[in-house]
């Protein structure tokens, strides 16, 4: 093998010379390399690297400067400076902190009604969550039976009021019944045996009275259609759009963009339709509500929006969207129910039990941060008070048989009869005779006349009772059109999650067996843990409840998975043979879990969901559950029924005996309406010093870097 030669030697043998072009090898930039004993890096280690801190500073920077020329400005006019000893840290006078309000709205949209109003009002303004689009059909026509729905027969004759609504409808309506007679006893009050009879046969006889319109003081102004259907107008808001003639020319059909506090896939079939009707809701409440009436206006406005605490990152994240997007706010901010509502009640620490239309949410807030794990969010609310209350009427033969909650006039009928007559007051039940006026366009007023016995409370008492609601048609729809969110790198399922939530879950899936199949069996294997008394033997810390979940191998009928792409050994089955072996993937197992919560409605008895989150939330400590359970606020509309909050109180007294004594419910302080106690807290966090919140998320901001400013964003862990 002959040696390399120098180019001294291959010129005197061969005459060939080495030279040199002085050109590169390559055109790719050639770095040095670094010395690996001594390099320095400052990425990302400084809050000025980040473009949501440092647009944060720069507009705390212009304010000062700003400040500072306005005061130098007066100086050199002559004009005296007042100096007002009401500053904060911040360097912010309270003048100047209503003033910074008066540019802030706050909006809490809810699955009934919307709460907004300036943060520099006192009390919000309250619009219904709907619009009526132009349709071929109404909402009434095109469901096709009314509701609550009958039983229907293929006989000639009509079934009994008794049976319209099934053996287990009755079942249970009278077991309730039977207890609560027992439980007036018990509390030596009079019950009259034949009460149900005289109320029955009362029913039966009465008949109406016809009021002629010119005699009718509260006759209804309905909403006038223009006669041309050329000229009529495509989509009606507010308060006008139930009021609509339910044979209008042109036909309108109701839209309830958000139920059971998610976005109603069921109704659009599009997803852009619905975030249209959002926004438009919101803008003709800013329009119509607030009196601001130019749009280009809205842009030297901030938003604080209130969302569920156990919320959906693609809710936020769309809300957000709409907010900055489609309607033109300056900036946006989110706040947690239950964290607003202790700002609203000034409380520093409270379990909070909102009882809203669709939705119940209960969560422990503790100096000023919700506890991730002491978060539910249970599927009923007041409505489902009212259809109960609606079919236990009818099962006991009310006059208005034919009455139709798919109905517009029905429907505020059914709302005012329910906040007239129910409540949980013991003293109330008896044979009691009421009356009501039903109004409908274009027909003579009806006076009807009707008797009730235990129905006005029994209804609300499904509170307790959560299976006499009607959950058939929570879950049709579901994901249609919004799929789950995902986390990027792994591809799994990242909503948030908490262990009270699951406990929950577990509780509803016995309860739902034949219409969730399997579901509670892919479920997270941490069984609900509802204790008599709260104990200090539950592990506190992560490391406690890895010990305990790999400790009790009764939590699970499978054992724990071993480690990734360990084969398992095979599984007997049931019926006796063996499942293959199966390679499973934590993401795959995430997806799973996932799809299973999904068809498994959060159902509880509201005591034990208090119970469940409570435990969760103490984490067994058992000073801190005591003061959860001392510090118990209901709030929202579901909760104004009478005597609501005596019967809970004294059910969690009975449930537990060891603590009775510092059990204690709460009403909102200062007499405040409890419907809008969450807007008001974030009324007073939108008036918070601008430059003392780094919360908001402006315009700027979320062109360059989207939906991923929430993570730095939220003052909760996103």
């Amino acid at each position: 093998m002959v040696g390399k030669k120098s180019g001294r030697t291959l010129m005197r043998e061969e005459g060939l010379e080495r030279t040199d072009n002085n050109l590169d090898l390559t055109t790719w930039p050639q770095v040095n390399m670094i010395n690996q004993k001594n390099y320095y890096t400052e990425y990302l280690k400084r809050d000025d690297q980040f473009l949501a801190y440092r647009t944060q500073n720069e507009e705390a920077t212009n304010r000062m400067v700003q400040q500072a020329r306005d005061k130098d400005r007066a100086l050199a006019q002559g004009v005296e400076v007042p100096q007002d000893e009401n500053v904060d840290e911040n360097g912010q006078t309270a003048a100047a902190q209503e003033a910074f309000g008066s540019k802030i709205v706050v909006i809490h949209p809810g699955s009934q009604n919307l709460r907004i109003g300036l943060a520099s009002d006192i009390l919000p303004k309250t619009v219904p969550m709907v619009i009526a689009r132009q349709w071929e059909e109404n909402e009434a026509e095109e469901a096709g039976e009314p509701r609550p729905k009958r039983a229907r027969t293929d006989s000639d004759y009509p079934p009994e009021p008794e049976t319209w609504f099934g053996p287990e409808f009755s079942s249970q309506f009278s077991t309730m019944s039977t207890e609560l007679k027992l439980r007036m006893r018990a509390n030596k009050r009079r019950v009259l045996p034949n009460s149900k009879e005289l109320v029955v046969n009362y029913n039966k006889r009465t008949g109406p009275d016809i009021i002629t319109e010119h005699n009718d003081p509260h006759r209804i102004e309905w909403t006038e259609i223009p006669r041309n259907p050329d000229n009529a107008p495509d989509y009606i808001l507010g308060h006008a759009a139930l009021r609509i003639p339910e044979v209008s020319n042109p036909r309108y059909k109701l839209f309830w963009p958000i139920r059971h506090g998610w976005f109603n896939e069921q109704d659009y079939a599009t997803k852009t339709m619905l975030f249209q009707d959002v926004a438009l809701i919101i803008e003709h409440a800013i329009m119509s509500e607030l009196g601001l009436r130019h749009k280009k206006d809205w842009s030297q406005y901030g938003c604080v929006c209130v969302i569920p605490d156990l919320y959906e990152k693609r809710y936020v994240c769309q809300m957000l969207d709409i907010l900055l997007r489609d309607i033109g706010f300056g900036r946006v901010c989110f706040q947690q129910e239950s964290l607003a509502a202790t700002f609203g009640a000034g409380y520093s620490s409270s379990c909070i039990v909102d009882i809203g239309a669709q939705k119940t949410s209960i969560c422990c807030v503790e100096e000023g941060l919700c506890i991730e794990d002491s978060r539910v969010n249970l599927k009923y609310g007041g409505m489902d008070v009212r259809d109960t209350f609606i079919r236990m009427l009818l099962h006991d033969h009310f006059p208005y048989t034919k009455i139709n909650l798919m109905k517009r006039h029905d429907y505020l009928l059914a709302e005012e009869l329910m906040h007239k007559f129910c409540t949980m007051n013991e003293g109330d039940i008896s044979v009691q005779h009421y009356d009501f006026h039903l109004r409908m366009w274009c027909r003579d007023t009806r006076k009807y006349y009707f008797k009730t016995y235990d129905e006005t409370m029994l209804a609300p008492m499904g509170y307790f009772n959560p299976t006499i609601f009607d959950h058939s048609e929570k879950l049709i729809g579901r994901r249609k059109l919004i799929p789950p969110s995902f986390d990027l790198y792994d591809g799994s399922p990242n909503d948030p999650q908490s262990a009270a939530q699951s406990a929950i879950l577990q509780i509803a899936a016995q309860s739902q067996p034949a219409a969730n199949g399997n579901a509670a069996a892919e479920l997270p294997s941490r069984p609900p843990q509802v204790a008599s008394t709260p104990s200090r033997s539950h592990p506190v810390g992560l490391a406690g409840r890895l010990n305990e979940e790999q400790g009790t191998p009764r939590s699970s009928v499978a054992g724990s998975p071993g480690p990734e792409g360990t084969p398992q050994p095979p599984r007997e089955t049931p019926m006796g043979g063996e499942q293959p072996v199966s390679f499973e993937h934590p993401t795959l197992d995430k997806i799973k879990a996932a799809e299973a919560r999904d068809k498994i409605i959060p159902v509880a008895p509201l005591d034990t969901a208090i119970m469940t989150s409570i435990q969760n939330g103490a984490r067994g400590d058992d000073r801190k559950a005591r003061d959860f359970y001392g510090g118990i606020m209901i709030i929202g509309g579901g909760s104004k029924i009478p005597m609501l909050m005596s019967f809970l109180e004294g059910k969690l007294k009975e449930r537990l005996p060891g603590i009775s004594q510092d059990i204690l419910i709460g009403t909102p302080p200062r007499d405040l309406d409890p419907q809008v106690l969450a807007w008001k807290g974030g009324s007073v966090f939108g008036k918070l010093s601008p430059s003392g919140n780094d919360s908001w998320i402006n315009q700027k901001e979320y062109d360059v870097l989207g939906s991923r400013l929430l993570i730095s964003k939220c003052m909760f862990p996103w």
